[in-house]
Formats: C-alpha cells, structure tokens, sequence
C-alpha cells in the first residue's frame, strides 16, 4: 500500500488556484485491490482530502468494502 501510495504522491500547481498531491492516499479493499487518490486543494470548498479520493476511486471500480486506509504526508 505505501508503495502504491507513494507512487502518486507528487505536490504541484494546477494554477493560481488548484494545488494537488500534498497528501496521497491508498485504500486496500476487501477484495485485496489497492485503490490510490491524491488531495486536491482549491481557493473555495471544492477541494478533496486524498483517503477520499481514493475511497472514491474504489467506489467507481465496483467496490465498496476497505480493509485498510494508508496515507502518506507532506512530511513521508
């Protein structure tokens, strides 16, 4: 899972507003398939916290249950 994790976590601008990859997240679900998201930051509320995103990623591939979730922060 951290490797999977660690393998989107990359921090960019989007532009002057959006910023994405501070935070990166994987969720193992109860099938044993690692699911990956990064955070997306935004000047307003529309933005998402990476084990969401993730979570989300799951949920359109089908599947609905988590194992566990690991997130990496700015910090390793």
């Amino acid at each position: 899972m951290y490797d999977a994790a660690k393998a989107v976590f990359m921090e960019r601008r989007i532009s002057d507003y959006v910023t994405c990859g501070e935070v990166s997240a994987a969720i193992l679900s109860g099938s044993g398939k690692i699911y990956t998201g990064v955070c997306i930051d935004t000047c307003s509320t529309l933005g998402i916290c990476a084990e969401r995103n993730a979570i989300f990623n799951m949920i359109t591939n089908g599947e609905h249950e988590i194992d566990k979730v690991l997130a990496i922060m700015p910090e390793g």
